[in-house]
């Protein structure tokens, strides 16, 4: 702890001097974030290193798993995270991002026992669809490419509960909304990008096209005319 605390004094004295501009213009004129990336709790997977990004870039939400609750007249802090970067901040892409050696993953795929922690019983619940994709239409498979399959299939399984969110869902039909599912190899430091045409992760690749899991493009599913004047 003494070593973190440590580190804030060299914000005090470093980092924020070098970077005074950038803060007094976002004390100045707020934020307006790139992307909201939707990010795993775990220590190792840091998404403002992960996509260098400054202060200012990136909205944040992480919590174990990856995992966005489909809507519900509940409220929650992913749920009130995800309205408020749309509707109030206009983000315009939203990440959902995964990793290998996922604990709450690794938990959910060969079954732990989870008895004495059962609030993450519970958020867990949120990704068993994941578990029962990976179980009922992959091949055998030992416990790595278990926990693998179902933490990419995680990723797949939250975007589609992005899609409940009344916020994300309007913007979607609206053209204005692209979604994307990424997936952090940590032990080979390279990025997997779902393909929405393909369904299969891709590497991302400098100077190649972005793999994208939903493009920006206006999805209603009625098409009527205009009222005339």
């Amino acid at each position: 702890m003494n070593e973190l605390i440590g580190r804030i004094f060299s914000f005090e004295k470093q980092v924020f001097p070098n970077q005074s501009t950038l803060y007094a213009r976002l004390a100045r004129d707020g934020q307006s974030p790139k992307a909201l990336m939707i990010s795993c709790a775990d220590s190792r997977v840091v998404p403002e290193h992960i996509m260098q990004a400054e202060p200012g870039d990136l909205f944040v939400c992480r919590n174990a798993g990856n995992i966005v609750p489909p809507f519900a007249t509940q409220n929650g802090g992913v749920s009130s995270t995800v309205e408020y970067a749309v509707a109030a901040l206009g983000v315009r892409d939203i990440i959902v991002c995964g990793h290998s050696d996922c604990g709450a993953m690794k938990a959910l795929a060969v079954d732990q026992d989870l008895s004495a922690m059962p609030n993450v019983v519970a958020w867990l619940r949120h990704s068993h669809a994941a578990h029962k994709v990976v179980t009922e239409s992959y091949p055998a498979m030992d416990d790595g490419q278990r926990i693998r399959a179902v933490s990419l299939e995680n990723v797949v399984i939250q975007l589609a509960h992005l899609r409940t969110h009344p916020s994300v869902a309007a913007g979607i039909a609206r053209g204005e909304i692209a979604l994307h599912g990424w997936f952090v190899d940590l032990h080979a430091g390279s990025i997997l990008g779902l393909d929405g045409e393909t369904g299969r992760f891709v590497p991302l690749r400098e100077g190649e096209p972005l793999p994208v899991a939903l493009p920006q493009a206006a999805r209603r599913a009625a098409d009527f005319a205009e009222a005339a004047e």
